[in-house]
């Protein structure tokens, strides 16, 4: 049985901290991941298994679940990579929100936990669809590097460079109003 797509933010949604008796929900976010391709077969799952040590004994690291009205609905995770560089990974959302805000609403929390920390860089790879993981990354000025092909699908990578602002659109640009010169004084 499907359930409809949702395209708004469900009723009283936060966006916290992993607490221990979030584990059950976000082991089935991360088994779902799995079952429909969005992970490596050979993912281990080590990190989900062992959140707190993975992600919260780090102050630069951390892991976060959006909730409403008891329910876990999607998770995410800042992790380390190499020097003044973040990998945000276990970006999940239940399947039947997908289309809603909830995926932005946790990549922001991300993204702003980096900058707090001091990153520079912030790196990710997904295995979803090109058109829906461009639009809501893109957003957040994050980069499309390559597409590579891991065991027969497709892996996107993309990262976001916070030392520098993001890149103008030179289309958006040309639609703006002209600058009006002000006389002194004004």
């Amino acid at each position: 049985m499907t359930q409809a797509a949702h395209h708004e933010l469900p009723a009283g949604l936060v966006v916290r901290t992993y607490k221990p008796a979030d584990q059950q929900a976000v082991s089935r976010l991360y088994v779902e991941g799995l079952l429909s391709g969005q992970l490596a077969p050979n993912d281990t799952g080590v990190d989900i298994e062992n959140i707190d040590e993975a992600y919260l004994t780090d102050p630069a690291n951390h892991f976060w679940v959006a909730q409403s009205e008891g329910a876990i609905l999607g998770m995410i995770g800042v992790a380390r990579d190499e020097g003044h560089t973040a990998e945000i990974r276990r970006l999940r959302v239940e399947r039947q929100w997908q289309q809603s805000p909830i995926g932005g609403l946790l990549v922001e929390t991300a993204v702003a936990h980096c900058k707090r920390h001091g990153y520079l860089k912030v790196v990710l790879d997904t295995r979803f669809e090109l058109g829906a993981a461009q639009d809501l990354f893109e957003r957040f000025a994050f980069h499309h590097t390559r597409t590579k092909s891991v065991q027969g699908k497709d892996l996107l990578e993309f990262y976001l460079d916070l030392y520098r602002p993001p890149r103008k659109d030179p289309a958006k640009e040309a639609h703006k109003e002209p600058h009006k010169e002000r006389p002194a004084g004004e």
